[in-house]
């Protein structure tokens, strides 16, 4: 716990780091901490399962959710068996979150459902990175899956400087058609409409039940300053804390800094856990 609250980190990346683009490395030591990487990951490029729990355990982290992607255009691959380990050396803290790419995975729901079936929390797309878009037909297969098993899907909304990237496809209005075909799908929009699209972020998550704003790679003292168009104590009961760890100095203190910025009390337990552990699958970390 953190100050009294549950703190789950809803976007965490812990990938073998030879599986990646040398612009995700480059990435990590540029916004994570000094000596992130050598702290965390072995000599052969292998996240260390024991760093890893004991560092967000010092971060009063109770819960992270660990995320894959397969993005060959830009970041190369995060491959979600290599999760396993880290799950498998403390599932009350760490749970796993599925991802495909309709551009590698045929038939989708296939590779989805294996992944599911191996403990994954929610699915996340990343279209920018995978260079698709979020209403593409061949994800519909996916959706369906994600519906008939209450899981929920993370969509990458929010601008990337990583070579590849197509950020026309982080615009969050690109699920209109997706929350209208499935009404029922809960929707977290990661990085919150980072860039050109706060203001279309915040307006579905005010205007659906069931879409979410994930805080990943948004500076938290600047999130008055993002949303300025919106009651910014309304629009919290819609915020999920994450980070984009290890591209992030600190997790604590992040934490920390959303709940300084005068939302209400009852509001700041939501943030920091609450809305995490009601939206993803299976997350308890008092389990």
């Amino acid at each position: 716990m953190l100050d009294g609250h549950v703190l789950v980190d809803a976007h965490v990346h812990v990938p073998v780091l030879g599986s990646l683009a040398p612009a995700w490395i480059e990435w990590a030591r540029q916004f994570g901490r000094p000596g992130i990487l050598e702290e965390i990951w072995g000599p052969d490029g292998v996240p260390r399962p024991d760093a890893l729990d004991r560092l967000f355990a010092e971060e009063g982290v109770d819960a992270a959710l660990l995320f894959c992607e397969y993005s060959p255009k830009a970041t190369g691959y995060q491959l979600f068996d290599d999760l396993l380990p880290l799950v498998e050396h403390n599932p009350r803290r760490f749970r796993p979150v599925a991802n495909v790419n309709p551009h590698l995975h045929f038939p989708i729901a296939r590779e989805l459902e294996r992944q599911l079936d191996l403990g994954a929390a929610a699915l996340k797309i990343h279209p920018v990175h995978g260079g698709f878009r979020a209403d593409d037909a061949a994800l519909y297969p996916a959706y369906s899956v994600l519906v008939e098993r209450g899981v929920p899907l993370v969509v990458h909304c929010g601008t990337s400087t990583f070579p590849g990237a197509t950020n026309a496809y982080a615009d969050p209005l690109l699920l209109d058609a997706v929350l209208r075909d499935f009404p029922d799908l809960h929707v977290v929009l990661a990085h919150g409409g980072r860039g050109w699209w706060y203001d279309a972020a915040a307006f579905l998550a005010l205007s659906r039940p069931n879409v979410w704003i994930e805080l990943s790679g948004l500076p938290p003292k600047r999130l008055p300053e993002y949303y300025a168009r919106f009651d910014l104590a309304r629009l919290a009961r819609k915020w999920i804390f994450a980070t984009d760890w290890p591209g992030v100095p600190g997790t604590a203190a992040n934490a920390r800094v959303v709940a300084g910025l005068g939302i209400p009390d009852d509001v700041v337990p939501l943030v920091l856990g609450g809305n995490a552990l009601q939206v993803y699958t299976g997350l308890d970390p008092a389990r």
